[in-house]
């Protein structure tokens, strides 16, 4: 029993210091980002046309902790990545290791990425069409700011977790796990799941925001197919092997021993 408890306890105690490491940093950046909370709103800002308000006394100022948060997980990324990559480590091999800081680093700049395709093509689309679409009916547009940033955080962070899926779906075919001839069998399921995540993750759930998040999503599953393709495990029916002629058939076409 000790020899199963412990080891157990030792793992629990690693992830408590792991995941104490990594509140920790959150929340020193978390501090210092409140700083630039005016600058980073100011930013968000940029697509819609009018100064933003506010209508309660505490609603800025949980505006000014959800889009500093945002930029503490940005700024916690690497510490993030780094505890996670210790904590698993021992675990693997040493082939396996050298592979590990490289597909962290690919995952932390896909992130990235997806925050600034979200920022600099997606939003502004969405702000824009349904700012005009309200102005085209002669209401004039006056956004709170709370339910404002509240809208950009979660499509920045939906996209950021959207552009990881090439890469997890690339080492679900490396592991074995799934192949790239199985994920094109199953596109169109693909299809209609990113339909309806797109329908619940999405702030309003419209058909416009629902296809701007849906159409990179699908986009994004045939970038995964391709790097299954490339990179994913060979099966066995994916490898030919040479037959022998004096070994008889089978009735299922194989050569039996």
């Amino acid at each position: 029993m000790p020899s199963i408890v412990n080891p157990l306890a030792a793992h629990i105690q690693t992830v408590k210091k792991r995941l104490l490491i990594i509140g920790a940093t959150i929340l020193i950046a978390l501090m210092a980002a409140f700083t630039y909370s005016a600058e980073m709103v100011a930013w968000l800002n940029r697509p819609f046309p009018n100064q933003l308000v506010f209508y309660g006394p505490t609603e800025a100022l949980f505006a000014s902790i959800k889009v500093s948060f945002l930029a503490a997980v940005l700024i916690s990324l690497p510490v993030v990545f780094y505890q996670f990559w210790k904590f698993v480590e021992p675990a693997l091999l040493p082939k396996e290791q050298r592979w590990g800081i490289p597909i962290f680093l690919l995952a932390g700049g896909l992130f990235v990425l997806g925050l600034v395709f979200c920022n600099l093509v997606i939003l502004p689309l969405v702000i824009d069409f349904f700012v005009s679409f309200g102005m085209d009916r002669d209401i004039t547009p006056q956004l709170s700011v709370g339910t404002y940033i509240d809208f950009n955080v979660k499509f920045l962070l939906v996209f950021g977790c959207a552009f990881e899926l090439p890469l997890v779906l690339t080492i679900l075919a490396r592991v074995g796990v799934v192949s790239a001839r199985v994920l094109a069998t199953y596109r169109k399921h693909a299809v209609l799941s990113a339909l309806i995540i797109s329908a619940i993750v999405t702030p309003d759930a419209t058909l416009f925001t629902m296809l701007l998040m849906a159409v990179p999503l699908m986009v994004l599953y045939e970038i995964g197919i391709l790097g299954a393709k490339i990179f994913g495990r060979r099966g066995p029916t994916d490898v030919t092997l040479p037959l022998d002629p004096d070994i008889p058939m089978g009735t299922a076409g194989h050569r039996v021993r």
